[in-house]
């Protein structure tokens, strides 16, 4: 009965998992916070994940595990030098300060051209835009640049001390071809022709494939013996969670967090040259055309703040307020927005008058948030990619009644709610850990352990009108102010 261990390195925190390869049960459980970002500038320091991750390791009961692997937040950039140390704080994927530098880019290639090249158009949020964001502010930095990695793959390294990564964060980048499966190092030539940048970039390994073992110096503080122990290739936070879910090809998943996404499994790659659907890889050798949006939980734990209340108080308001919220509706952009790409954008109520509530004000928000996330989900359709399965609400917001409630309405589709404490990237990055170990399909691991039957049903109220709110909130979005500014 061997033991594997699954890492999630998110923006705000490490969660570790120790669940059994051969059934996933779960063993124990931690979890550490990261240091708090605000956008535009959100950068974090790459030792204080390991920190982090060191510290849940213990939390979750040190046991002794056969297998790791590591999943993290997509798109950050962690720039190394010649002594394979952090040459800044890592950019997150939520920094919008490239904002200037993703239109360049689009510009020099136009936005078709990075469909055809990588399946995406870059924004802000892209690796890409990053870099030529430091080769035009900090060129002394960038000039001492050897080795350029994901938040994941830097994990990775400090565990195996190799520099590798797989086909799901690489499609992150913005310079890897998920049609191709390949590095495109031309598209990094348009930051800088005199890089030789396939020095630069780790390799990327297959969905089963083996890390390495775990060193010796990164097994020690995490009290493991380390000489029998492999490590998975890591993936990114949302193909983990699409692992853990078992999507089946159709099934459509909707993750309410920090940031809100919506994806769905593929078997073959979208080009989408509105820019709206990320053409992304998954972690098990299909793909995971994906749209994000910067703001979800944020929005509601905002309007929480001021109106002075807490979660299930904020619950029994939205609930209570009638759908539309009474003519109130939020454009929830308070930290810019991803899709639309509208990254110096901010926040807006609309429709206030004298007998709005705090009820319509806590729906607003709500809806505000669920009307972009749907938007996302017609975005997939329009892309050619099948929704018509499963839709699936997994992430914090899935724990609100609120948000269950209003994602079911203005959908008009049942809703599939992973519940209670399933944590799908930890438990996503285990299944990849697993099928390393058993040299297995990661895919025929996710179903055999059967995670995604923990789910509560949640049927729409077919009585909404949900064109009408939606409408209603299309019109505020139009009218929001897109904020560009020039650069810096």
């Amino acid at each position: 009965m061997p033991l594997v261990a699954g890492i999630d390195s998110s923006t705000q925190s490490t969660k570790v998992e120790i669940r059994d390869a051969d059934t996933g049960q779960l063993w124990g459980s931690g979890q550490r916070p990261h240091p708090a970002t605000t956008p535009p500038r959100s950068e974090q320091d790459p030792g204080s994940w390991w920190s982090a991750l060191v510290q849940a390791w213990h939390d979750a009961g040190r046991y002794n595990v056969a297998a790791i692997s590591v999943a993290g937040q997509q798109h950050g950039l962690v720039a190394l030098g010649e002594d394979n140390r952090p040459l800044r704080p890592a950019k997150l994927w939520n920094d919008t300060e490239s904002a200037h530098d993703a239109r360049v880019l689009v510009d020099a290639l136009g936005a078709a051209g990075w469909a055809r090249a990588c399946g995406s158009v870059p924004v802000a949020a892209f690796t890409v835009t990053k870099l030529a964001w430091l080769a035009r502010v900090e060129p002394a930095v960038f000039s001492q640049l050897r080795t350029v990695l994901l938040p994941h793959d830097w994990l990775t390294y400090r565990l195996t001390g190799r520099f590798v990564t797989d086909r799901g964060d690489a499609s992150g980048t913005g310079y890897w071809s998920p049609p191709e499966g390949r590095w495109r190092t031309d598209l990094l030539r348009l930051i800088d022709a005199g890089v030789d940048w396939s020095d630069c970039l780790p390799l990327v390994l297959a969905p089963n494939e083996i890390a390495g073992p775990l060193e010796v110096q990164a097994a020690r503080p995490l009290g493991l013996d380390g000489r029998d122990v492999v490590v998975g290739p890591g993936t990114g936070d949302n193909m983990a969670a699409a692992l853990g879910l078992g999507l089946d090809a159709g099934d459509a998943v909707i993750s309410v967090g920090t940031s809100g996404t919506v994806a769905a499994k593929a078997d073959r790659p979208t080009r989408d040259a509105t820019g709206l659907v990320a053409g992304f890889a998954d972690a098990t050798g299909t793909f995971l055309p994906l749209v994000c949006t910067l703001n979800a939980t944020k929005v509601t734990d905002t309007m929480m703040r001021l109106l002075g209340i807490d979660h299930s108080a904020f619950d029994r308001l939205a609930l209570g307020a009638p759908p539309g919220a009474g003519g109130v509706v939020c454009v929830p952009y308070f930290d810019g927005e991803r899709t639309p790409n509208r990254p110096d954008a901010t926040g807006m109520l609309a429709g206030l008058g004298s007998e709005t509530t705090a009820g319509h004000l806590a729906r607003a928000a709500v809806e505000g948030v669920v009307c972009g996330l749907l938007e996302g989900l017609d975005a997939l359709r329009d892309a050619g990619v099948a929704v018509g399965g499963r839709l699936v609400l997994v992430g914090g917001g899935a724990r609100s009644l609120a948000y269950r409630r209003v994602l079911a309405d203005l959908s008009g589709r049942e809703l599939s709610v992973m519940g209670g404490d399933l944590e799908m990237v930890a438990a996503g990055a285990c299944v990849q850990a697993a099928a390393a170990l058993l040299t297995a399909n990661p895919s025929e691991v996710a179903a055999s352990w059967g995670l995604r039957t923990a789910a509560t049903t949640v049927e729409p109220d077919l009585s909404v009108d949900r064109e009408a709110v939606r409408a209603g909130y299309a019109r505020a979005r139009d009218a929001q102010p897109t904020g560009i500014t020039p650069p810096l």
